[in-house]
């Protein structure tokens, strides 16, 4: 099968499509034969080994990539289930988590996928996994956002942003979102009340003060945010680093984490997923919100599976339109194709 594989950290030039063997399922797994991919910063993050903090922990590997193919979002079609598996089998579409899914298989836990909701294109559906479930942590886990709040979006364009407007608009709240000119339009669509753009006015130099705010940006240390911030308001951080940073996002959560130890206001970061069973929750919490039409993915730009390193590439320099996808195989439809 056609494989993004990576043999050392570096820049996007280190991605290259490759021929290698098809993934085989071992208990509790599924393979996938894999429809269509979201990049995410975490791809390129485990690209170039940044930040070298995260080095240690030995989820990424120390001196090389401790996984040799590239991905983690996709959508796609079961193809083999391993022993015990339950309510799953061939031909059955899903979307979820699986390590590797920049190919044409890809292999993961049966926890982590659950089923496509049926009106969404498999573009559509793989910008949904880790976008989505660190929005519904961060509005609704870690936010607690509640009908009648105000709850400002930093970063709302973006693919974490873009899910995040939808679900605080679902709860109820007054949203305010942050982005580009260029998306303001778009934001709004997905039920901001109010529009900031980050370059003509600081959002944190003004007067409104809000209940909650998700910070997907980290352009602003947590002393301004908290400004923005009511007197017992809360500040969910989604810091993305940036490269050849040493504790890059890891550090900004520990100085948010130290601060929330001398205020009254709440400050927290968003835990990742995991295999654990909340991963399974929140996937299923975001498909039912999008079978009931209150929720939709947004596709920015979409690369086939040899320009792989250009979709990352694009990621990383940062301002991406809601999601960027891989088309890998089969009929994906549905969204423009290519750089917009």
């Amino acid at each position: 099968m056609r494989a993004v594989v990576q043999e050392r950290f570096g820049p996007p030039e280190v991605l290259r499509v490759e021929e290698i063997d098809r993934p085989r399922p071992g208990d509790g797994q599924v393979l996938v034969r894999v429809r269509a991919a979201a990049v995410n910063p975490y791809d390129w993050h485990m690209m170039r080994g940044d930040p070298y903090a995260a080095r240690l922990t030995g989820g990424m590997g120390f001196r090389r990539p401790k996984s040799r193919v590239a991905g983690i979002d996709v959508a796609g079609v079961v193809e083999r289930v391993g022993a015990g598996v339950e309510g799953l089998g061939p031909g059955s579409e899903v979307l979820g988590f699986s390590s590797g899914s920049f190919a044409e298989y890809g292999c993961g836990p049966a926890g982590l996928l659950v089923p496509k909701p049926a009106g969404l294109t498999f573009e559509q559906a793989a910008a949904v996994p880790m976008a989505a479930v660190t929005a519904l942590r961060g509005v609704r886990t870690v936010g607690r956002v509640r009908s009648g709040q105000r709850v400002l979006v930093n970063g709302a364009g973006g693919g974490v942003g873009t899910f995040a407007v939808q679900i605080a608009a679902v709860l109820g709240a007054e949203v305010t979102g942050v982005c580009g000119a260029g998306n303001a339009d778009l934001v709004r669509s997905l039920g901001a009340a109010h529009v900031v753009d980050y370059a003509q006015e600081d959002f944190t130099a003004g007067g409104v003060r809000y209940d909650v705010i998700l910070d997907n940006v980290g352009n602003h240390p947590p002393g301004r945010l908290r400004r923005a911030l009511t007197p017992t308001g809360v500040l969910v951080a989604n810091g993305g680093g940036s490269p050849g940073r040493v504790f890059g996002a890891i550090g900004s959560m520990l100085r948010v984490a130290a601060a929330n130890a001398v205020t009254r206001q709440r400050l927290g970061p968003i835990l990742p997923a995991t295999p654990a069973g909340p991963a399974r929750e929140d996937l299923l919490a975001v498909t039912a919100l999008i079978e009931a039409g209150q929720v939709v993915p947004v596709v920015g730009r979409t690369y086939a599976l040899a320009d792989t390193a250009d979709g990352v590439r694009h990621v990383e320099r940062g301002h991406a339109r809601g999601k960027t996808v891989i088309t890998v195989s089969g009929d994906v439809s549905g969204t423009p194709s290519g750089p917009q």
